[in-house]
C-alpha cells in the first residue's frame, strides 16, 4: 500500500471528502458549501503553512479560481446562451420539429433527440431543454399522448452531446485547463469528437428505441385542462352578515382570504374595492377563486352565489370562459429564481392565479397554502391559469418559460444576429484563431452592444452556484495536487487495481467518475478527478490525454439521478418523474456509454 500521505495532504483530503459531502446536502445552498470550503481552505493554510519542494504555497493562490480562464469561459458562453435563449434564436429548429410531430411522431422523436445533442455540443444544454420542453408538452397535450416517454430522453440527449467538444459543457472547459496548467498538451475543440459521437450514437439509438418503453407512464399536471379558478358574483341579500359592514370587515370574516375585484351597486354602478368601503343589501361583490372557496364564502356571508345573471346551480354552473392552464418553468436566469411570488408581485405583473407549485415531482404548495412566501428555486414548476393571450403574450415575451398546450416560441429580430454571434463564437475557437475564453468574451460583448441582451440581464444569466463551485473546486484540486494528495490518490487508485491491464484502470477510473458525479457536481468530480487521472498515467507510461478524457466522459454522464444535473430537475418536474424513474433509464444509458468508451479509447490511444 501507498505511504501514509503528509500532514497537510491528510487535511486537504479529509476537507475534499467534506466538501463531496455538502455538495450532496440539498438544505445546504451550494453557493454555502462552495464559499465554506474556499474559506476552510485559505485559512487552514494560512494558519499552517505548506512548504513543498517549490517553497511555501501562497494561500492566495486559492482565489485565482475566479479569474481562471476555464471560468471566464463559462461565464462568457452561459451569457452567450442566455443571449440566444431570449432571441429566441432556435425558434425556427422549433418550428420544424413540431410540424414534424404531426406526421410521425417515431421519426420526429429521433431527429429531436439528433439535434438536441448536435446543438448541446455548442450551446450548453439548459437554452435547448428550455426550446424542446414546451414543443413536447404542447404535442404531447394536443394529440393525447405521452408527454413522459419522451421528455427524459430528450433531457438525455442533450448531456450525451454536450460531451462531444470542449465547450459543450462546463465540465469540459474545466476538465481541458486544468490539465493544460498541468503542463499535458491543450486539448482543442474537436480532439475527442470521434468517440463521443460513436458512443453517443448508440447511446441515443437506446434513448429512441428502448427508452421511451421502459418509461412508466407519468400523468403531468397539465393533464387535466380543465380551468381552476372561476370569476363569479356574490349577491348581499338583507339578512347577510355583510349588510351594514364595511369590505375589511367582510374580508376579515372570510379570514383574510376572500379578494374582491368590485363592487356593483345598481344597475352600471361600480365601486373601487378599498378597505372602507360600505357594502350594502342588493349589492355584489366580483370575486375570484376556486368553486370550493366561493361557495365557503356564500355559506359564511349567507350571500347568493351567481354565475354571470344566473344563481350557480346545476343548470348554471361556474364558468371560466377564455381561460387557459399553463406551467411556468424557473429556470437558470428567470427573474422568478430565488425569490416569492409575494416579492414579485406575480399576480398584478403578470395577471395570471397561481394554483400550485411544484418541486421534484411533488406539491410543496397548493392555493389553500402559503404560496405566496413559497422560495423558488430552479426547476419549480407553477401550475397557472389566465387568459390565453396573456399566456400566449408572456411566452412570447421570453422571460419566462411558459408550457402550454401551444407550440408558440418566442422570437425577436435580433434573433438571427445572436445565432451569428454564437457561431462566430465557435468558428474563431475551433480554428485556433482566439482561445475560447476571449473568443467567448468577445461574443457576449456583442450581445450587448447589439441588445441582444441587457446589463440587467446579466444578473440572470450568470449563475452564482457555478461560479463558486468552479472556484472552490479548482482550489481543491491546486491543494490536492500541490502537496502530493493527487500522488497518494493515484498510489492508492493503483494498488487497488494491482494486477488488472491497462485497459481495466482506465475503465475503472471512468466508472468512479460516472459515480460520483450522479453524488456530488460533476464540475467537482472532474477538477478533483484530472490530477488524479495525469499521475496515474504517468505511473503507468500510458498516454495522459486518454486519462484524462476518461474523467471528462465519466463526469458527463449524468444520468442516473435527478440531482446529477439541473436539466434533469426541470425535465423531471416537467415530465413528473420520480426518482427510481431516472435509476430505471439512466443506469443503462450510463453502462451503455462506459462500456462502449471503455473500448473505443484504449484502441484509438493502442493501450
Amino acid at each position: 500500500m501507498p505511504d501514509i500521505p503528509n500532514a497537510h495532504a491528510a487535511a486537504v483530503l479529509i476537507l475534499t471528502l467534506l466538501a463531496l459531502f455538502l455538495f450532496t446536502r440539498e438544505r445546504i445552498p451550494l453557493e454555502t458549501s462552495s464559499l465554506s470550503v474556499l474559506v476552510i481552505l485559505t485559512v487552514g493554510f494560512e494558519l499552517f503553512p505548506y512548504h513543498g519542494s517549490g517553497g511555501q504555497l501562497r494561500t492566495l493562490d486559492f482565489f485565482s479560481g475566479f479569474g481562471h480562464e476555464a471560468l471566464v469561459a463559462v461565464c462568457a458562453l452561459m451569457i452567450a446562451g442566455s443571449g440566444m435563449a431570449r432571441t429566441g434564436a432556435l425558434e425556427p429548429i422549433g418550428r420544424v420539429l413540431a410540424r414534424l410531430w404531426g406526421v410521425s411522431p417515431q421519426a420526429s422523436l429521433l431527429l429531436t433527440l439528433v439535434v438536441g445533442g448536435l446543438l448541446s455540443a455548442f450551446v450548453n444544454n439548459t437554452p435547448i431543454v428550455v426550446l424542446l420542453l414546451p414543443i413536447l408538452v404542447s404535442v404531447s397535450l394536443r394529440t393525447q399522448s405521452d408527454a413522459s416517454s419522451v421528455l427524459m430522453p430528450m433531457g438525455f440527449s442533450t448531456l450525451v452531446g454536450g460531451m462531444s467538444t470542449t465547450i459543450g459543457t462546463s465540465t469540459n472547459l474545466l476538465v481541458v485547463s486544468v490539465a493544460a496548467d498541468l503542463g499535458l498538451r491543450r486539448i482543442d475543440m474537436f480532439d475527442f469528437f470521434l468517440p463521443a459521437i460513436l458512443a453517443g450514437g448508440i447511446g441515443i439509438l437506446y434513448l429512441w428505441l428502448i427508452a421511451p418503453r421502459i418509461l412508466p407512464h407519468r400523468t403531468p399536471v397539465l393533464a387535466d385542462t380543465s380551468p381552476r379558478i372561476f370569476t363569479a358574483q356574490l349577491h348581499i341579500p338583507e339578512d347577510s352578515f355583510a349588510d351594514g359592514k364595511t369590505l375589511s370587515e367582510v374580508m376579515k370574516k372570510t379570514d383574510g382570504n376572500m379578494r374582491v375585484l368590485r363592487i356593483r351597486k345598481g344597475a352600471n354602478n361600480y365601486t373601487v374595492p378599498l378597505p372602507d368601503a360600505a357594502i350594502s343589501a342588493g349589492d355584489r361583490l366580483t370575486v375570484r377563486d376556486t368553486p370550493q372557496r366561493l361557495k365557503e364564502y356564500e355559506q359564511v356571508l349567507g350571500a347568493t352565489l351567481y354565475s354571470q345573471d344566473h344563481p350557480v346551480d346545476d343548470d348554471h354552473p361556474l364558468m371560466a370562459e377564455d381561460q387557459q392552464l399553463a406551467e411556468i418553468v424557473v429556470v437558470q436566469g428567470s427573474p422568478l429564481q430565488n425569490t416569492t411570488l409575494d416579492e414579485m408581485r406575480f399576480t398584478d405583473s403578470y395577471q395570471l392565479a397561481v394554483l400550485a407549485v411544484h418541486r421534484a415531482g411533488r406539491v410543496v404548495e397548493s392555493l389553500s397554502q402559503g404560496l405566496d412566501k413559497q422560495i423558488l428555486q430552479i426547476s419549480d414548476v407553477l401550475l397557472v391559469q389566465g387568459a390565453r393571450e396573456r399566456i400566449t403574450e408572456i411566452k412570447r415575451d421570453g422571460r419566462l418559460l411558459v408550457l402550454d398546450a401551444t407550440a408558440d416560441l418566442p422570437h425577436t429580430k435580433r434573433a438571427p444576429l445572436s445565432l451569428m454571434i454564437m457561431a462566430g463564437i465557435v468558428l474563431v475557437s475551433a480554428v485556433g484563431l482566439l482561445p475560447i475564453a476571449i473568443s467567448a468574451t468577445c461574443g457576449a460583448l456583442l450581445m450587448i452592444i447589439t441588445g441582444c441582451l441587457g446589463w440587467r440581464d446579466l444578473q440572470h444569466a450568470l449563475s452564482t452556484s457555478v461560479i463558486l463551485i468552479v472556484v472552490a473546486s479548482l482550489a481543491l484540486g491546486s491543494a490536492l495536487t500541490k502537496t502530493g494528495a493527487t500522488v497518494y490518490l493515484a498510489d492508492v487508485f493503483l494498488a487497488i487495481t494491482a494486477g488488472t491491464s491497462p485497459t481495466v484502470i482506465f475503465s475503472s477510473l471512468m466508472l468512479l467518475m460516472a459515480v460520483l458525479t450522479n453524488i456530488v457536481s460533476n464540475n467537482a468530480a472532474a477538477v478533483i478527478g484530472t490530477p488524479i487521472a495525469a499521475n496515474i498515467a504517468q505511473q503507468l507510461n500510458l498516454p495522459p490525454e486518454a486519462f484524462v478524457l476518461a474523467v471528462l466522459f465519466g463526469a458527463n454522464m449524468s444520468y442516473a439521478t435527478p440531482m446529477a444535473y439541473k436539466t434533469n430537475l426541470l425535465v423531471m418536474n416537467a415530465g413528473n418523474y420520480t426518482f427510481s424513474d431516472f435509476v430505471r433509464v439512466g443506469v443503462p444509458l450510463t453502462l451503455i456509454m462506459w462500456v462502449t468508451l471503455s473500448w473505443l479509447l484504449p484502441t484509438i490511444y493502442n493501450f
